[in-house]
């Protein structure tokens, strides 16, 4: 087992699967939690087949977060948006490789904005994709269910496509973190971790838990003892 791990795995809980009657108190609960981020989740309709929320939701989150926001755009054009959502509080801004024409430009956009810059893939995309800009990211998020809604099944072959995309960065002498957004739980989280992850996004799995800070917790530990065997065995 190799981790070849820089970091210990980040946790960025989806407020899409939380109480949208009670955004503050949600954000607010997870403020001394095991979280690292908080993963949002804007969906416009056209991309996918759902719609979340938008900026003016985003700067209300914001308001309230003690953690960075994890901005994931499920939206066509997302080039329009970047600079407002950087205003609205983002840190990292994830777009989708299958809704920019010309990636690049748009990756060098979000740095600009001083954000860091992720590309999301779904499950029908390749890693090999992401060859000619994956120097120039910050994070890649590979969709573990197919975009638009939360608690759906997690896909197996999620695992094989992080091992690729980790071999693909280091080829590449990128940095980019790797993230896995979607069906997340206890189950697979381990797995997920010793196969390349760095950061781990869980929706459904927290909130629909009697206690999301609990939750997470045991996560965080769960995945604390898989990189201690892993480094361990290394040894």
């Amino acid at each position: 087992m190799t981790l070849n791990r820089r970091r210990a795995p980040l946790l960025a809980p989806s407020l899409l699967a939380a109480d949208f009657g009670n955004l503050q108190a949600e954000t607010e609960r997870l403020a001394g939690s095991a979280a690292d981020w908080l993963h949002c989740d804007v969906m416009d309709g056209r991309f996918v087949p759902n719609i979340s929320f938008g900026i003016p939701v985003l700067q209300a989150i914001h308001r309230h977060a003690k953690q960075p926001l994890d901005v994931h755009l499920m939206i066509e054009e997302p080039q329009h948006y970047l600079s407002a959502f950087r205003d609205a509080g983002a840190q990292n801004i994830t777009v989708h490789y299958e809704a920019c024409t010309h990636l690049h430009r748009v990756i060098q956009q979000i740095k600009a904005l001083g954000c860091n810059a992720g590309v999301a893939l779904n499950p029908h995309t390749p890693v090999w994709v992401l060859e000619d800009v994956a120097a120039d990211l910050d994070l890649v998020c590979i969709m573990s269910v197919n975009p638009g809604f939360g608690g759906q099944a997690f896909i197996p072959n999620t695992l094989r496509k992080v091992t690729a995309l980790k071999e693909l960065l280091v080829d590449s002498g990128s940095d980019a973190l790797i993230e896995i957004d979607g069906g997340v739980t206890r189950d697979n989280a381990s797995a997920l971790v010793e196969a390349g992850a760095d950061v781990l996004v869980a929706g459904s799995f927290v909130f629909n838990s009697p206690d999301p800070v609990a939750t997470l917790a045991e996560l965080r530990a769960q995945l604390m003892a898989t990189v201690g065997a892993a480094e361990e065995e290394e040894r």
